[in-house]
């Protein structure tokens, strides 16, 4: 009995309404923390995450919007959520913090946090086991007690910036932190400026380009460090003051990497916003995935094809759902309608013929017949009248958008603003008032000169914009075949991760999730994924073996394996990448560059192709470079276009 009192609280301190100025509209009326992401607040998935690394109290820090916060809380512990089983949770408001550091301040007066504890913003995502992370830095701490921190990154995304991406340098034996730079959003920098006493005082030191989901284990005396430098405002100036001062101050810092398969990010921005929210529904955080019932205990969707997440009570009417889509409960959807990488709320109703792309409608919305929707965030309670073309738009909560509106890159309130600037905003009806891109003017003179922060957009990696490129003399429709060491190591893991699931018949629905770790590892885009997936597949054994009969070694694959291929091949661009992969296995494998013929038949009664990619394909082949191929199909596009042709003249 005794053992167990004197057993340690793990305790975490979460920081709600940072970035809010980067999240406007939705952040002047409500706390950032609550803001929803796939149907469900964020704050839900930082509490959730901290309730799956074992953390028993949760001081949740809140200025800007206490009361709501603190009734969201007290209204889920109410309704027993998932991690108030077995977890404390305080919610603490301070009116007079105005930033990061008051609030780590204000947490020192009150002398809540006893021992070393996990410091995580409300609105960040992650599946890592923290608690694993926290007993490392004990023992950091016992070998150096100045250490005050083990910052925790994920490695950078090369394609996207957001505003979260830094450089460190570290030494590598004792990972210890030496240098921090902020990266910004709108550049690529070649010169970074790092003390020469970095290099000429550690033997080993490595320079990384990371993510900062801001996440740390802090030590006691971290808060005291704050209460004794009020010059540390952010997590930054920090920080940069341990490392400028680390002799005065007897304190240093730590750096733990999270491992590939564990997904952290914040969300600072409506860019990273509309990523976290992709990454989610392509499960990339698993099990903080929509169909595992978070917050609730009860499961809210049907998972199906393409990562479509369709509640059980939605209504939906001949209503094309192309890919990851979630359709919360009690929502509808008339006839005719397209979704395409959207997530709609509770209570939604959609109108027919309507066309949404990227689209995040909360709870409560009404979109009448014939309208197009792109890159758009819908607030709970507003209204699009039939008729409306938006791409790009920000619209609060309760707006009413009349018939017939066209907007692009602009917010839209529903109200005037206050404050003396009702010139910036033009009136479209008593419940939306516009503001354009780049009409708002900032609150004050640190604001005006930050950059500008970055909207939501195509998030797929075209094939020209990513690492390898095509040759100038090359079609822009054509892709070319990656040729980087990335690509290289991605496909051999995934290579490795097939064969083993073939032996051990394994649940593809693991290997799926091997498949996605490996690729958030290697910064692998969509395209390159599908690339490589199938050029994995073609090199296993049954396959790259010789064999007597192509067809036997194909079903003795894609029998256990159909569901990875269908689940990566199943756009047109995807099933080009298919073909475009099997170009560099006909140059590769002997066996199957004589059977080719046969392989893309294959492939086409089984409708992994449809016929019009092959034909699409077929054309794009280049005379002299794929003279060979070319030859080997020519009798069965032959057959094809004799039986498309068949089919016409019957159809006519």
């Amino acid at each position: 009995m005794k053992k167990f009192m004197n057993k340690e609280i793990i305790q975490a301190i979460l920081v709600a309404d940072n970035n809010a100025k980067n999240l406007r509209p939705f952040s002047e009326t409500e706390s950032v923390a609550l803001l929803p992401m796939v149907n469900v607040p964020m704050l839900d998935y930082a509490l959730e995450a901290l309730n799956r690394s074992g953390v028993m109290e949760v001081f949740i820090f809140s200025s800007l919007h206490y009361e709501n916060v603190k009734g969201f809380i007290k209204e889920s512990l109410a309704s027993t959520s998932c991690w108030s089983i077995g977890m404390t949770v305080h919610v603490i408001g301070g009116e007079g913090c105005r930033c990061f550091g008051d609030a780590m301040r204000e947490l020192d007066s009150k002398g809540l946090i006893r021992e070393n504890f996990i410091l995580l913003d409300a609105n960040c995502v992650t599946n890592a086991d923290l608690k694993l992370i926290l007993a490392q830095h004990k023992k950091t701490v016992a070998y150096d007690k100045g250490a005050v921190a083990t910052l925790i990154f994920k490695q950078a995304n090369i394609h996207v910036r957001t505003g979260s991406e830094v450089m460190i340098a570290m030494d590598t034996q004792n990972k210890r932190l030496h240098h921090y730079q902020e990266l910004s959003m709108d550049s690529k920098e070649i010169n970074f400026e790092i003390p020469l006493e970095v290099f000429t005082h550690n033997s080993e030191i490595a320079l990384l380009n990371l993510v900062n989901p801001e996440i740390a284990i802090g030590s006691p005396s971290m808060l005291s460090l704050f209460s004794d430098n009020f010059d540390f405002e952010t997590r930054a100036d920090f920080i940069r003051g341990i490392l400028i001062n680390e002799e005065i101050l007897d304190s240093r810092i730590y750096i733990s990497l999270l491992p590939r398969q564990q997904y952290a990010r914040k969300v600072n921005n409506w860019l990273s916003y509309q990523i976290v929210s992709n990454d989610i529904i392509n499960r990339w955080t698993y099990p903080l995935v929509p169909d595992m019932g978070i917050k609730c205990l009860t499961q809210q969707y049907i998972f199906l094809k393409n990562n479509i997440y369709r509640s059980a009570t939605a209504n939906l009417v001949k209503v094309g759902l192309r890919e990851n889509v979630v359709i919360g409960n009690k929502s509808a959807v008339g006839l005719g309608s397209h979704l395409d990488c959207s997530v709609i709320g509770r209570n939604v109703q959609i109108g027919q013929n309507c066309r949404l792309h990227y689209v995040f409608i909360f709870d409560n919305v009404i979109v009448e017949d014939n309208c197009a929707l792109e890159f758009c965030i819908i607030g709970s309670g507003s209204k699009i009248a039939a008729n409306c073309e938006l791409k790009g738009v920000l619209i609060d909560y309760n707006c009413v958008i009349p018939k017939n509106t066209k907007l692009m890159k602009s917010q839209v309130l529903s109200s005037p603003l206050k404050n003396g600037r009702d010139e910036m905003t033009r009136k479209i009806s008593d419940k939306a008032y516009v503001i354009d891109d780049g009409a708002e003017v900032a609150d004050d003179e640190d604001e005006r000169n930050h950059t500008a922060s970055p909207k939501m957009g195509k998030l797929t990696t075209n094939l020209a914009d990513s690492d390898y490129s095509c040759s100038s003399d090359e079609s822009e429709s054509r892709g070319c075949s990656p040729i980087l060491d990335d690509a290289n190591g991605f496909l051999s893991e995934v290579i490795d991760s097939l064969t083993r699931g073939l032996q051990e018949k394994s649940n593809p629905e693991y290997l799926k999730l091997e498949i996605n770790s490996s690729r958030y590892a290697y910064n692998m885009s969509l395209r390159e994924v599908n690339f490589n997936v199938v050029k994995a597949i073609f090199n296993l054994p049954p396959i790259k073996e010789p064999s007597r009969n192509i067809s036997v070694a194909l079903n003795t694959v894609f029998d256990q394996l159909k569901p990875i291929i269908t689940h990566y091949i199943r756009t047109d661009d995807a099933m080009m990448d298919c073909l475009k992969a099997l170009e560099d296995i006909f140059e590769e494998n002997e066996f199957v560059r004589s059977r080719m013929s046969q392989v893309v038949h294959y492939l086409y009664d089984k409708d992994f192709i449809t016929e019009d990619i092959i034909l699409a394909w077929y054309e794009q082949l280049d005379n002299d470079q794929h003279k060979i191929l070319k030859q080997t199909l020519q009798k069965f596009i032959e057959w094809l276009e004799q039986s498309s042709d068949g089919d016409n003249e019957e159809t006519d």
